[in-house]
């Protein structure tokens, strides 16, 4: 699979850094200025410098939780994730919706938790029971 290419506004490249690069242990690539390229799991992810975003984003409830839209992440092998949520929580992230299994029992059982960046944009990191069942077309096929 390739990797995927995403920019994301940052309004302190300072604390996208600290974040991105300790807190999520992303390791950095090229910088400018106004820009930082960060391994995101082997995708590239820029952190551009923009201004603060106003407008509160936008919820969807799914399995009862309101999940913030936009929001972005990565799918991880589910050891990796348990992994993952262990280490935000060892560097004290909040979460906007703690790490649990959504969907439980049925197909398309899967781990995850969102929380946000120092900018606002919401991520959501998740992993599959079944890897599978990632592009299935209802919860029970």
């Amino acid at each position: 699979m390739q990797p995927f290419h995403l920019a994301v506004p940052v309004d302190d490249l300072t604390a996208a850094r600290h974040f991105y690069g300790t807190v999520l242990g992303c390791p950095e690539g090229r910088t400018d200025t106004e820009w930082i390229d960060f391994d995101l799991f082997g995708h590239q992810l820029v952190a551009h410098l923009a201004p603060k975003k106003d407008a509160p984003d936008h919820r969807n409830e799914v399995d009862g939780k309101h999940v913030p839209v936009p929001h972005f992440g990565v799918v991880l092998e589910w050891q990796q994730f348990e992994d993952f949520a262990e280490r935000l929580r060892s560097q004290g992230v909040k979460f906007e919706i703690e790490p649990y299994v959504r969907f439980r029992g049925l197909p398309g059982e899967q781990n995850t938790m969102f929380f946000y960046d120092p900018a606002g944009n919401a991520l959501e990191f998740k992993a599959f029971k079944d890897i599978t069942r990632l592009f299935a077309k209802s919860l029970n096929d």
